[in-house]
């Protein structure tokens, strides 16, 4: 069973997201600030990286089997248009669950079973959590093996943070830092307080 990881571009303040979904513009744009095309795997972006930045990215890309996402993110992007564009198999956390299909699994169950699902669709490969409530509750229920910050040079000074204060968890490292353009990708490593978490 792979590791579960949480991931997301990240004001210096910390956030993943001005007031009232604002500041994607800011936080994304180095996804376009290079000369290396990274295409997903659906075919349906494509990103324009520093080398740095698409070494990263597309590794973080091959070793991921899964992904779990909350409603909120789900009815933001209208569900991708039928299938995530990393092409994995996607579980949506979520009070008001639609029917299931060969791409998103919706679950209700609450966080602990969202993963679940999730690693059993992984098999070998990592599980990667979207930042914010989902995120959050993982890392409290102690199912958090690492974090990947993506810090971009923006200050946006509110809005939905990527943190809540820390509920017996500390974050180890960083075990590696990439320079990128317009963007620092920073990986730790999420120890608990307690021997009965991950």
């Amino acid at each position: 069973m792979g590791r579960v990881f949480t991931q997301a571009s990240t004001s210096i303040d910390g956030y993943v997201s001005g007031p009232d979904n604002s500041g994607f513009d800011k936080l994304f744009r180095w996804l376009q600030e290079g000369d290396v095309a990274v295409t997903a795997p659906t075919g349906t972006m494509t990103f324009h990286l520093s080398p740095p930045s698409a070494a990263y990215f597309s590794g973080l890309i091959q070793a991921t089997g899964a992904l779990v996402v909350g409603r909120k993110l789900y009815d933001f992007t209208k569900g991708w248009g039928g299938q995530h564009p990393m092409g994995v198999h996607t579980v949506v956390l979520t009070h008001r669950p639609l029917e299931d299909n060969e791409h998103f699994t919706f679950c209700s169950e609450g966080i602990e079973k969202a993963v679940e699902i999730a690693q059993v669709k992984a098999g070998d490969k990592s599980v990667g959590l979207n930042s914010g409530e989902v995120a959050r509750q993982a890392i409290d229920a102690g199912l958090v093996d690492e974090v990947f910050l993506d810090l971009v040079p923006v200050i946006l000074g509110a809005g939905t943070p990527f943190f809540a204060p820390g509920r017996g968890y500390e974050l180890e490292g960083p075990v590696s830092v990439i320079e990128g353009s317009a963007v620092t990708h920073l990986r730790y490593k999420v120890r608990y307080a307690t021997s009965a978490a991950v």
